[in-house]
């Protein structure tokens, strides 16, 4: 039986790798410009130890274009870039790697907190939650779009499912794991800013709901808290500056200033008086709106239909989720809280946490904000699915017709899965290759040809950051990037590289006169001169022109 276990997990973690690198360098059809910036980072930081912008060894976030990025991504891609060299295949790689071992770890925490689960058998081979819920993850339509490009995102999810897996380790059977644990949350929060919010409130929630058993583990505790205070302390100290909350002043609802307007006209609109006030009172306006955001990533057609409207997170037919899940993830919900057996309470909680910090965001619903709360959406379903199946197994009925139930069930999620894949490699390239300012790549690979003939190139801002895709596919050397850089940084921290070298990167490319110079500029198709000598066009996937070079 355990090897039919081990088989299993195999099988389940060959299909998870496939469908995370099979052409992982293609599709998505081209790299964003934070894939892009991830990666020459990572390039930069692999040859001197600086970031692009000269910071040695920088652990608080890099400034990237200005967005103050947490650092760890870039130097989990410092290893693939070297062995692969500057490619979309490199940059995406810890993602992808990570995103196949978030699938196993599953398997060892769905063990821990279920430790004594029913098993049931499909065709000789004995199942229970933890296989199921590996599966689920393995084929899951959120967990592959966000694991097949560099999102950040991905590798928190790692570690964090890694924090909790070790924690319940450490509680269970080795205590000294607990201090791994921390580890493993910690590196979470260096990887991705939601998970600064997520991880302290799961540890929280993790020592509150073990507390008596972690009195009995002094000399762990203690190490545990030394080990992290000295590793939460750089992250610490840059929490505090004005840097840190840019980003979160910039989305979140409070700094909306419309409700604020708004309510102050509702009080005067009542002539100012005192119930008015309490009613329209910006504190319960902003209060409703953080309810009503977090609620959004409840939404069917967010879950089960369409999916994140951004088509970087879903291919826009197919939810976060398969449409058979929305069954069982409410059944398994349900069976949850009524039997109640092993660390249950774990799984809601976690759930609720995992959205906290991504309903402060005026974009609601988020699939990458909220990607801290895999897998505890598939171990919902996989509990819904192994009670069904039980169930089945149990009913008065023919074995042929019980046999039916359970291959209609397992025939429409194979539909559901084979219409994801079909639709991902066969329509979503064509479909939204603009989304990820696709073109880049091949005009510069033209511009590589052909610069030499040119005292500069100017290049327009309009698919944005050209400056970091220039850099990337030219494989540039840090160093004299950084000497020859024209950086303009705004007050409220926002970086642009106006150029280097013979770039220029601007806005409107007609401010640039040539002055007798030979000058090759690059644009969108709709601002291109009458007048020009067209050199070269990229089109986008679908035959829209994206960018086309020029001389005058």
């Amino acid at each position: 039986m355990m090897r039919k276990h081990i088989f299993l997990l195999l099988v389940v973690l060959i299909i998870a790798t496939l469908l995370r690198f099979y052409h992982l360098g293609q599709n998505p059809p081209s790299l964003s410009w934070d894939e892009v910036a991830w990666g020459y980072n990572a390039y930069s930081l692999g040859i001197d130890g600086r970031d692009e912008f000269g910071k040695f060894l920088p652990l608080q976030y890099l400034e990237s274009f200005g967005d103050f990025k947490p650092p760890l991504y870039a130097y989990l891609d410092i290893l693939p870039v070297k062995f692969f060299g500057l490619n979309e295949f490199s940059v995406r790689f810890p993602s992808a790697f990570f995103g196949v071992l978030t699938v196993l770890i599953t398997y060892f925490l769905v063990k821990r907190i279920f430790p004594k689960t029913q098993q049931f058998s499909i065709f000789n081979f004995q199942f229970s939650i933890e296989e199921m819920s590996v599966f689920l993850l393995a084929i899951s339509p959120w967990h592959i779009n966000l694991s097949r490009a560099a999102f950040e995102a991905n590798v928190a999810t790692f570690f964090l499912v890694a924090g909790v897996w070790l924690f319940l380790l450490g509680i269970q059977k080795r205590s000294w794991y607990i201090v791994l644990s921390l580890v493993s949350f910690i590196l979470s929060m260096y990887a991705f800013n939601t998970a600064r919010i997520v991880a302290p409130l799961l540890v929280l929630v993790l020592t509150s709901g073990f507390r008596r058993r972690l009195l009995g583990m002094k000399r762990q505790v203690l190490t545990t808290i030394i080990v992290g205070s000295i590793l939460i302390m750089p992250l610490a100290t840059f929490l505090l500056t004005p840097q840190a909350q840019l980003r979160f002043r910039e989305v979140n609802i409070f700094s909306d200033l419309g409700v604020i307007e708004r309510t102050n006209q509702q009080t005067a609109n009542d002539n100012n008086i005192w119930w008015s006030r309490i009613l329209h009172n910006r504190r319960s306006t902003f209060s409703v709106e953080y309810l009503k955001h977090y609620f959004d990533h409840f939404n069917p057609s967010f879950l089960f239909i369409k999916g994140d409207g951004n088509p970087k997170f879903s291919t826009q037919d197919v939810g976060q989720l398969y449409l058979l899940d929305a069954v069982f993830l409410v059944a398994g919900l349900l069976l949850l809280l009524r039997k109640r057996e092993g660390n249950w309470w774990l799984v809601p909680m976690w759930l609720v946490i995992g959205i906290i910090p991504a309903a402060t965001a005026r974009e609601t619903p988020h699939a990458l904000r909220i990607e801290a709360t895999l897998p505890t959406f598939q171990i919902l379903v996989a509990i819904g699915v192994t009670e069904f199946i039980l169930w089945v197994k149990k009913v008065r009925a023919t074995n042929s017709f019980k046999f039916l139930i359970v291959i209609f069930t397992f025939s429409f999620l194979l539909f559901n899965f084979l219409y994801y894949y079909h639709g991902y490699y066969a329509h979503y390239p064509r479909e939204f290759s603009g989304e990820w300012q696709y073109g880049y790549r091949e005009m510069i690979s033209y511009i590589k040809t052909v610069e030499r003939k040119y005292d500069a190139i100017v290049f327009a801002e309009a698919l944005g950051r050209p400056y970091i895709y220039v850099l990337f596919y030219t494989k540039e050397d840090p160093k004299v990037f950084r000497k020859t850089a024209n950086i303009f940084r705004e007050v409220y921290g926002f970086v642009h590289v106006r150029g280097y070298g013979k770039y220029i990167f601007i806005k409107n490319v007609g401010d640039v006169t040539s002055d007798g110079k030979r000058v090759l500029y690059v644009d969108i198709p709709d601002m291109v001169p009458k007048s020009a000598r067209i050199l070269n066009t990229v089109s986008l996937l679908n035959g829209q022109k994206a960018l086309v070079a020029y001389s005058l």
